[in-house]
């Protein structure tokens, strides 16, 4: 038998999944719930603690325990980086993401900091830089609304940005097009990406950064950026809230018997 704090938890999960509970609405302060019969103080704390943990609600003092919104952001892959959006348009890629999610977005939602710095370790290997190089880090926080939702950290070989838009801190994207017109307009067309991703556990920086609630993981995501002919113009680092995305792809299936390289 359940002890009596998970059947709580269990019951109150139900009915947030039924909208009995809305995203953005308090749930029952705990002694109401003692009142009515749920369980001592103790097991209901413990209930919403679990609640917390599963990523259903959000706790802070002085507010309460609060439903967390459960419709995250479609990052959209690979479409994301139609050169049509950013190179004949002004719809960067944190942008497109918006728009495919029907959400609203601000410019000024994305702000940043650059430097030049020495290489770490894993932009030098992608750029095939010696240890001790410079380049120039653009780090971006990007929020929707007030809430954080991801960094995005990008690191260039100074002889490629230098003196463009994109060594300029000003918030929001680098100009009409973001990074990647900077690029194109500097006479490095992106052609090809190689994305990896992976799960991890936050650190206590990144918690207080993206304003985590406990428990909830991130997705760190790499991305290589090439011109066609394999120069490496950009790597970046991004750390994302792992509730606060959907990832989706769409990509035509690979059959490499017919012949010719598969990326």
């Amino acid at each position: 038998m359940a002890p009596k704090w998970r059947e709580l938890a269990d019951k109150l999960a139900e009915q947030i999944k039924n909208g009995d509970y809305t995203p953005g609405q308090l749930l029952p302060q705990i002694r109401d719930l003692v009142e009515a019969g749920e369980g001592s103080k103790a097991t209901v704390h413990a209930a919403y603690k679990a609640l917390e943990a599963e990523g259903l609600v959000t706790s802070s003092r002085g507010v309460g325990t609060m439903v967390r919104a459960q419709m995250p952001l479609k990052r959209i892959g690979i479409n994301r980086y139609d050169k049509a959006k950013w190179r004949d348009g002004d719809e960067v890629a944190f942008i497109a993401d918006r728009v495919a999610s029907g959400r609203a977005y601000k410019r000024g939602e994305q702000t940043q900091s650059v430097s030049l710095i020495e290489a770490p370790a894993s932009a030098a290997e992608a750029h095939g830089l010696p240890a001790g190089a410079q380049v120039y880090a653009r780090a971006r926080l990007v929020k929707e609304g007030e809430q954080p939702t991801h960094t995005l950290t990008s690191y260039y070989r100074p002889e490629h940005v230098e003196g463009t838009r994109i060594v300029d801190p000003t918030p929001g994207p680098a100009g009409r097009g973001g990074g990647f017109r900077v690029l194109y307009d500097a006479g490095y067309e992106i052609d090809h990406m190689k994305e990896r991703i992976f799960a991890r556990v936050p650190t206590a920086d990144e918690i207080k950064l993206l304003k985590l609630p406990t428990g909830e993981p991130v997705v760190e995501l790499h991305r290589t950026t090439y011109t066609a002919d394999g120069t490496v113009v950009e790597f970046a680092i991004g750390v994302h809230a792992a509730s606060r995305f959907a990832w989706e792809y769409e990509f035509k299936v690979p059959d490499s018997a017919k012949g010719g390289e598969q990326k």
